[in-house]
């Protein structure tokens, strides 16, 4: 068997893989000196240009240097040669950090989180996605997941040769969608895992004959399609720490203080998280997505859920109780959606009076006790002026890196700007 080709892979601010290759021979040099970069890379947007605005032009060089413990081999079959990707961090000449560099913003917010509190985090990224080329079927039904075959049983194999660690694989509501997670792991493999995940999807449908969307929706008046982010905080002996049966909702106070911090910033974050030119066209209330920001037990239009826990077979409730954020999507980047969610919970925690218990809504709560939340932003546009307002958040980006985010989002909503509700969605659809 010929020895695979390499591609040295990073995740750009429009959520999409970019790199280069190399052919398999070149593993070992790869892996010392990684593959050249461009800076004007970062300001390409989803849909393919260079954005105005963005604080790298013609001029400078980086690197891809990639982490060999992310290494996964993409093949059609087990005698294909397939394709070998790494994930790499975009660094300097010299090989030290590049500043604006995604996934070393989250290495850092990790490194910076476990520094100020004393504790770890435990993550997941929960997807759904819509695979066109299917029969209708009934939404949750064995029939749409039967239709799904090959394509099922397949990917469940593909993820777990892959490390992935699929943990559900189910048809969802909304037509012709499903939904995949993975186990729960330290950050950095749960943003990874998502880098990666988004493309297996997507290359096996090409594969299989169909095609997956991860776009947030598919038209205007369709089922959302998103991303959840789960996570879970345990100190140095690995016990978990959100868990606090005397308290409301049975959250702890340090996770009621990091759910304070993600609420304050709740706008701001959006930016990062949501970044399509329709992503809060699914963002509203009533759509099962979020409804509000606000802190809520087992209610799925929260900003932020607290997941229902299980005691059957004698599961212990601890290790189950997680945060749920719900105000994201796969157009968004893994690693700077996980990067700014830990640093807006690290705040909370940190900081003090600055930074009151949020209310904790039970599940009962209605309309009435609800009303008075405070709404996300209606728009992109909206969120990234939340943004701009937001010195804290701002503060946690190199000023190169936030001027070249702002300027591809705005790109991107001029780029769709004289087009309909349909044809914008569509737009967005095709890219991702």
């Amino acid at each position: 068997m010929n020895t695979p080709d390499i591609f040295i892979a990073t995740c750009d601010l429009a959520g999409q893989v970019k790199g280069r290759g190399a052919p398999g021979e070149a593993y070992g040099s790869v892996l010392r000196s990684g593959l050249g970069w461009v800076p004007a890379n970062l300001g390409i947007s989803a849909f393919g240009s260079i954005a105005p605005g963005s604080a790298f032009g013609s001029t400078g060089d980086l690197r891809l240097m990639p982490d060999e413990a992310t290494e996964i081999t993409i093949a059609d079959g087990p005698d294909a040669a397939g394709l070998r990707v790494l994930m790499a961090d975009q660094t300097q000449a010299d090989g030290t950090d590049w500043d604006c560099c995604p996934r070393t913003f989250l290495r850092r917010a990790i490194s910076d989180f476990r520094e100020q509190t004393g504790l770890r985090v435990i993550a997941t990224f929960e997807h759904e996605f819509v695979l066109e080329g299917l029969p209708q079927s009934a939404p949750f039904s064995l029939r749409r997941h039967l239709d799904a075959d090959p394509f099922g049983p397949d990917l469940l194999r593909l993820l777990t040769d892959c490390g992935l660690a699929p943990e559900n694989w189910l048809p969802e509501y909304g037509a012709n969608q499903f939904e995949i997670t993975v186990e729960p792991s330290d950050p950095l493999t749960a943003a990874d895992r998502a880098v990666l995940l988004r493309e297996l999807v997507r290359d096996l449908a090409i594969r299989r004959g169909l095609r997956a969307s991860f776009a947030p929706l598919q038209e205007p008046n369709g089922t959302g399609t998103g991303v959840h982010v789960h996570i879970s905080l345990v100190d140095d002996g690995g016990n978990p720490v959100l868990f606090d049966t005397t308290r409301p909702g049975r959250l702890s106070k340090v996770g009621s203080r990091f759910s304070a911090g993600i609420l304050r910033h709740a706008e701001a974050l959006t930016a990062w998280t949501a970044p399509s030119p329709v992503s809060f066209m699914r963002l509203a209330p009533d759509r099962w997505s979020v409804g509000g920001i606000f802190l809520a037990e087992r209610n799925r239009e929260a900003l932020l859920r607290i997941c229902p826990t299980s005691s059957a077979g004698g599961s212990a409730p601890e290790h189950q109780f997680n945060l749920e954020y719900r105000a994201a999507d796969a157009t968004a980047n893994p690693w700077l959606t996980l990067g700014v969610l830990l640093r807006a919970g690290m705040s909370g925690i940190v900081g003090g009076d600055e930074y009151p218990e949020p209310d904790v809504f039970p599940e009962t709560a209605g309309p009435a006790e609800l009303n008075d939340v405070p709404r996300l932003p209606a728009t992109l546009q909206d969120a990234l002026l939340a943004l701009e307002k937001d010195q804290s958040v701002t503060s946690w980006f190199h000023p190169d890196l936030l001027a070249t985010y702002l300027a591809v989002k705005r790109h991107e909503l001029a780029h769709v700007a004289a087009l309909d509700d349909a044809a914008r969605i569509k737009a967005v659809s095709d890219v991702y």
